[in-house]
């Protein structure tokens, strides 16, 4: 009885165990593993070929663009919010965006100067309104974001100038560090914070970032303002990447301005100092404003004033670091103290 007690025992444990394979089922898992392998890296290969194929017709496009400028796109129509209209590269471009048909909205703290802005457009026939406002305040974002829809309609173009110093700024007294941060990099979060999803469902939008030389390399006791310019550079990258992710990079444009202050020069040509003068071209104001339309108009995605520059900015970051530092040795821009 004990014997077949411990028969039915084990019977009963082995028809509980899991069943196997059959055979012929079990012999064929290896060849369908290599199958799936085999299938996972032609997807692969395909895959890289293709971004490949993009890669170089990417290229070859760049290169026929520097031959060939790609056709401008026409802004009559548009609503552009510039920010630090008052005066130098904003007060230029509110006034040639207005030129264009573009519905212009004056931003500054300055009311006066932003007044006589508004005036100056107006008397041409462009259509611009003014609007005081703190950017560094949410609240009073908010409040002006609504103010524009409500006079001009939905802003599809944002120009954010108000923390690009002049080389005149520049030998000033600097403001304090929590006002240089404010004006240079919050306000830019709440500008797109307002502004950035109405362009995305409108699916239509142009942000133009500017910075300055401070962003490259760094100022003369200036670091605050150069934290910040380095800082519109990496918000500049994380709106692209974002953008890029949600696939709206074609139907929202940004675009990143390097503005070299040492070169724009403004009403203060005794400030500038050049060690190499001749090799370095001096521009006003307005014709920096021109150029940087143009390349909005095109939607390019990165672009400096002068043009050269960015190329030699780019230069400098493949280069040894103390390669680097020698030649901005022998540049050596600046301003006189």
């Amino acid at each position: 009885m004990t014997n077949q007690y411990v028969t039915r025992f084990h019977s009963s444990e082995a028809k509980e165990s899991p069943r196997r394979l059959p055979a012929w089922l079990d012999c064929h898992r290896k060849p369908v593993s290599m199958i799936l392998r085999l299938y996972a890296t032609l997807i692969f290969c395909w895959d890289v070929l293709i971004i490949l194929v993009q890669f170089f017709l990417t290229l070859l496009q760049s290169l026929f663009h520097q031959i060939r400028a790609p056709k401008a796109k026409c802004l009559t129509g548009e609503v552009a919010a510039v920010v630090g209209s008052g005066r130098g590269v904003g007060y230029d471009l509110a006034l040639q965006l207005a030129a264009l048909g573009v519905k212009v909205a004056c931003i500054d703290v300055n009311a006066t100067d932003n007044e006589l802005l508004v005036k100056k457009i107006q008397s041409s026939g462009g259509v611009a309104s003014a609007f005081e406002c703190d950017v560094t305040s949410k609240v009073e974002v908010g409040r002006t974001v609504a103010a524009i829809e409500g006079s001009l309609g939905p802003i599809s173009m944002l120009f954010h100038s108000c923390n690009v110093p002049s080389a005149r700024s520049l030998v000033t007294e600097a403001p304090p560090i929590e006002t240089t941060l404010n004006v240079g990099v919050v306000s830019h979060f709440l500008l797109l914070e307002a502004i950035l999803p109405k362009m995305k469902k409108m699916a239509h939008g142009h942000i133009v970032f500017l910075t300055s030389v401070a962003g490259v390399s760094g100022l003369k006791h200036q670091m605050p303002l150069a934290v910040s310019q380095f800082a519109v550079q990496g918000l500049y990258e994380s709106t692209l990447e974002e953008l890029r992710i949600e696939k709206r990079q074609h139907t929202i444009h940004t675009t990143l301005v390097h503005i070299y202050p040492f070169i724009i020069t403004d009403h203060c040509l005794n400030d500038i100092r050049l060690r190499i003068s001749s090799a370095f071209g001096r521009i006003r104001s307005d014709e920096a404003a021109q150029r940087i339309i143009a390349g909005v108009r095109r939607n390019e995605l990165e672009i400096s004033i002068p043009k050269y520059l960015l190329f030699v900015s780019h230069l400098l970051r493949l280069l040894p670091r103390r390669a680097s530092l020698l030649l901005r040795e022998l540049i050596d821009t600046g301003v006189d103290l």
